[in-house]
């Protein structure tokens, strides 16, 4: 495998945007990733953005963002209130939001949804994330679910045991709320790095993996 080494040079640090439909969808699908990334970058900045963030689940992405990047490096989270699972028929206010974004940053890498993903809010926000930011690098991350719509990534992101093990922490602490749902537990969310891992050869053996569509070097 190549690396890549990210960074704009100079003394500006490496600018991310992180998209999420609902609280935990950035931290299931990224999370592992943007510990690595702050170590490894420590002058970058991330931008936190979740679409669904209502009642108590408010309070659960702020905790969250709080424990996934530290405080001085956040921007955010920004949480907007749109009802779960209804986000396509207020596609337009949702597409302002992004318009918004648009005119406040440039980022160097954003994490999204996929664009195949079998959640209609998922596949809205990827769709309007595309159709936002045209110029930028942008890695669709995955979400495991009962519809069974994982595919094959293409950028492979491997994890050191402190990293992939304290995600799995900060999600067990971070969303009690969804300690009910049998998919939510440490198990599946294991199970699915060790995956990848193992797709990527990674040394610990467990990995995070994107979709990269586009992709200009």
């Amino acid at each position: 495998m190549i690396p890549l080494h990210l960074g704009r040079g100079g003394t500006e640090g490496l600018q991310i945007l992180c998209l999420g439909a609902h609280a935990d969808d950035i931290e299931i699908g990224c999370g592992g990733t943007l510990l690595r990334l702050a170590a490894q970058y420590p002058g970058c900045v991330v931008h936190w953005v979740v679409f669904s963030a209502l009642g108590v689940r408010e309070a659960e992405a702020r905790r969250a963002a709080a424990l996934f990047v530290d405080p001085t490096a956040l921007r955010g989270p920004l949480l907007q209130t749109f009802p779960d699972g209804c986000m396509p028929f207020v596609g337009a206010e949702v597409k302002a939001v992004f318009a918004a974004l648009q005119h406040t940053m440039s980022p160097d890498l954003i994490f999204t949804h996929n664009r195949k993903d079998a959640h209609q809010d998922h596949r809205l926000i990827a769709d309007l994330t595309w159709q936002t930011f045209r110029d930028h690098w942008i890695l669709e991350y995955e979400i495991p679910k009962y519809d069974g719509d994982l595919g094959q990534p293409s950028v492979f992101v491997p994890l050191l045991p402190a990293v992939y093990q304290k995600k799995v922490r900060y999600l067990m602490e971070a969303f009690p709320s969804q300690h009910s749902k049998r998919w939510f537990a440490e198990e599946t969310f294991l199970a699915l790095m060790r995956l990848r891992g193992m797709e990527c050869q990674a040394p610990s053996g467990y990995a995070e993996a994107f979709y990269c569509r586009k992709l200009v070097l």
